[in-house]
């Protein structure tokens, strides 16, 4: 499955670039994040809580960055193992682009899922997929306008 969208954020493109490179940033934006450690360079790893349908699982993975051009653009890649329910995996390309508003984040994500979570069925999982996508971008978005210090 494909998402796409994009965020005006009120903030120049360094500022957006940082934020998007801080485990604090991402911790506080990722819908139900309970750890987020690592850095930018490295690599992250997280502990995410979900609930998707009737399933609840807590998923252990790792985040990567690839093809960093900074301030302009990367792509942010994870895994995440669920036990039982399954696992999750997935990437975003993120282009920062400077508008008279202050900077477009668009994405292109791509999502894949295995295991008891494959049985949920397309429309349920596309549907959490983009609800769950939104909810970052908006925190996200919330986040930087904020003021919140990197």
């Amino acid at each position: 499955m494909e998402l796409t969208g994009s965020r005006i954020i009120n903030a120049d493109r360094a500022t957006v670039w940082a934020h998007l490179n801080d485990p604090d940033t991402l911790r506080a934006c990722i819908p139900g994040c309970q750890e987020l450690s690592g850095n930018a360079e490295d690599g992250f790893e997280a502990t995410v809580k979900q609930k998707i349908g009737p399933v609840s699982a807590t998923f252990k993975g790792v985040v990567a960055l690839s093809d960093v051009n900074p301030p302009e653009s990367y792509r942010i890649s994870g895994e995440g193992k669920g036990g039982v329910a399954g696992f999750a995996k997935g990437g975003a390309n993120v282009v920062l682009s400077e508008v008279e508003e202050g900077t477009e984040l668009s994405y292109v994500a791509d999502v894949a899922i295995g295991g008891k979570l494959a049985q949920l069925g397309s429309r349920l999982i596309d549907g959490v997929a983009r609800k769950l996508s939104d909810e970052f971008f908006t925190r996200f978005k919330d986040h930087v306008e904020g003021g919140a210090e990197t």
